[in-house]
């Protein structure tokens, strides 16, 4: 596995690539030592996301494959079909699934996404339009919400 540290607006990012694709992106809580990209395509992740906070890149052109279950495989799937600057809810996931009595396992999945903001797990929010349930913490969903909604010109977030 190979390793790579980004500075993101709201946090450090740790890249992983493993056999040549992008095993997971996770945004860290503690400042760390940054670690450079040793590969090509470590670089072009670090570029994509570059891409993405400075407004400029809407959807991901990487290589994926987080290791899950099929269902949690077919979660995912789902969730990059969420349109950039766009919400739905938990309960419009599972009809987008034909699975309508899976919203809990749905949203279990949703939280075991390791590919965050390049799989947009955070565009999924509460019926109710609340934004629960992001292991990232709430604040960072509210602010890529924020960031996608400003991009597009939207002035706030767009809640389905």
């Amino acid at each position: 596995m190979l390793i790579a540290h980004y500075r993101t607006p709201v946090g450090i990012a740790r890249i992983t690539e493993e056999q040549g694709f992008i095993s997971s992106v996770n945004v860290l809580d503690d400042e760390i030592l940054l670690e450079s990209p040793e590969t090509p395509l470590l670089e072009t992740a670090i570029k994509q996301l570059d891409e993405y906070f400075a407004g400029i890149r809407q959807i991901f052109d990487l290589p994926i494959k987080q290791h899950g279950t099929s269902f949690q495989q077919e979660v995912w799937q789902c969730l990059l079909t969420i349109g950039y600057g766009k919400t739905i809810s938990y309960a419009q996931q599972s009809k987008l699934m034909k699975n309508r009595l899976a919203i809990r396992a749905i949203a279990s999945a949703n939280g075991k996404n390791n590919l965050w903001v390049v799989v947009p797990c955070h565009r999924v929010i509460g019926s109710d339009g609340g934004l629960t349930g992001y292991s990232s913490g709430i604040w960072r969903k509210r602010w890529l919400l924020e960031h996608e909604a400003h991009t597009i010109g939207a002035g706030q977030i767009k809640l389905f």
